[in-house]
């Protein structure tokens, strides 16, 4: 009499399922984060209810000691100008513009240089840090 069961278990496992959910959940976790580029000044940004994502090419950031940067490099304020302009002739799609104010500066300098930028025909946003 052969007692012996013709469904046998097999003890092998597959990775191959569960490599596939953890390659998944990295593509899901990788569409859902936040696509942010962090300015290497300390600047202390203003909050904002809403928020865009936009595609960083010229950033200008105005520390709280009135300190001008282009592309995180000091520039002064009368330069800004000519090297803005070199930047936007150097892209060939309509430049974006970036503003990195700090909260304590005076709305005078970020009026300066957002007309600076719209005079060369460049989209002006501000940087703000999402309310939560």
């Amino acid at each position: 009499m052969n007692f012996r069961s013709k469904n046998r278990i097999n003890a092998e496992f597959s990775m191959s399922s569960m490599t596939d959910i953890i390659f998944l959940l990295l593509v899901f976790f990788m569409l859902t984060s936040n696509f942010v580029t962090p300015s290497g000044l300390p600047v202390s940004l203003p909050s904002s209810q809403t928020s865009d994502i936009v595609m960083q090419k010229i950033s200008v950031t105005i520390t709280d000691d009135l300190k001008y940067y282009l592309n995180e490099k000091p520039i002064a304020l009368d330069e800004i100008e000519p090297q803005l302009a070199a930047l936007l002739q150097q892209g060939t799609e309509q430049g974006a513009v970036v503003l990195h104010v700090d909260k304590s500066v005076p709305v005078e300098h970020l009026v300066k240089v957002a007309g600076i930028a719209k005079n060369l025909n460049a989209s002006v946003t501000l940087a703000t840090v999402p309310t939560e």
